[in-house]
């Protein structure tokens, strides 16, 4: 049985923005986390090169948090970090060209974060082959 087009569902005024890191590479923390909530809020999936520090990625799941209740519409964001830290056994020198790396750059750009408003996705499903996002119809 073939499906007509309308029958997929639709969902409404979304986008996906990709921010290289060198966008936010001198913010502070509570700069950083204003623009990505300011993305998310527009009803777009940001795609983030590299990774926010682990103090950060928590403060702004306590911000969208304290958010819900005050926005209309708003449930929260989903959160997934795609990185190839732990995939492979590293010897000493890699490990150190890496933490090197990550110093200079001022956070992991070797990774990917994608956040996006939990309106519009469902879950984000990560594997060693793929990434899997699924958006609510």
């Amino acid at each position: 049985m073939v499906k007509k087009r309308n029958e997929f569902g639709k969902i409404k005024g979304f986008s996906i923005q990709f921010l290289p890191y060198s966008e936010i590479r001198d913010l502070n923390s509570t700069e950083r986390i204003k623009k990505i909530l300011g993305i998310v809020l527009g009803n777009n999936i940001l795609i983030l090169q590299g990774r926010l520090r682990s103090d950060e990625e928590t403060r702004l799941i306590e911000d969208t948090m304290a958010m819900i209740s005050h926005l209309k519409d708003f449930r929260g964001i989903e959160l997934a970090v795609i990185s190839n830290n732990g995939n492979e056994p590293e010897g000493f020198f890699r490990r150190v060209k890496s933490n090197l790396i990550t110093a200079i750059a001022g956070g992991d750009i070797g990774a990917l974060t994608i956040i996006g408003p939990a309106t519009i996705v469902k879950e984000i499903r990560r594997n060693p082959k793929k990434i899997e996002l699924f958006l609510n119809k």
